[in-house]
């Protein structure tokens, strides 16, 4: 469980920076910040964006699942504007740049999910 969640904080960090890196409006400070920003990105996601996602089903329903890329942008504004009201130096400048952000963690998310082993999995075998 515990290693579960070291593997998904460190995808987190690793996608945000693939996102800071690939967007002239997502940047951050240090590794630390962008390790507390992981955190609060992953809490963000388990927490917010489930009823975020129940509530706008109607939306989802008509755009065929595209409005989930507005979910995910503001979910990233949503972490950005956490993590600057805790005193981290992670900053999304704008909605546009959390747009092209969400969509470069999730792919980023989805690879590296594929490409490390789960733990979790590795037990049961």
């Amino acid at each position: 469980m515990m290693m579960r969640l070291i593997v998904r904080l460190l995808i987190n960090a690793a996608a945000l920076a693939a996102a800071a890196w690939a967007v002239p409006g997502i940047h951050y400070e240090g590794w630390g910040a962008l390790a507390l920003t992981a955190l609060i990105f992953g809490i963000v996601n388990a927490l917010i964006r489930p009823i975020v996602m129940v509530l706008s089903c109607p939306l989802l329903i008509v755009t065929l699942g595209l409005f989930t890329f507005i979910i995910n942008a503001c979910m990233l504004l949503l972490a950005g504007s956490l993590a600057k009201m805790f005193g981290i130096a992670f900053f999304v400048d704008s909605f546009a740049a959390a747009f092209l952000g969400a969509i470069i963690v999730s792919i980023v998310s989805i690879i590296l999910s594929l490409l490390l082993p789960n733990p979790q999995q590795r037990r049961e075998e």
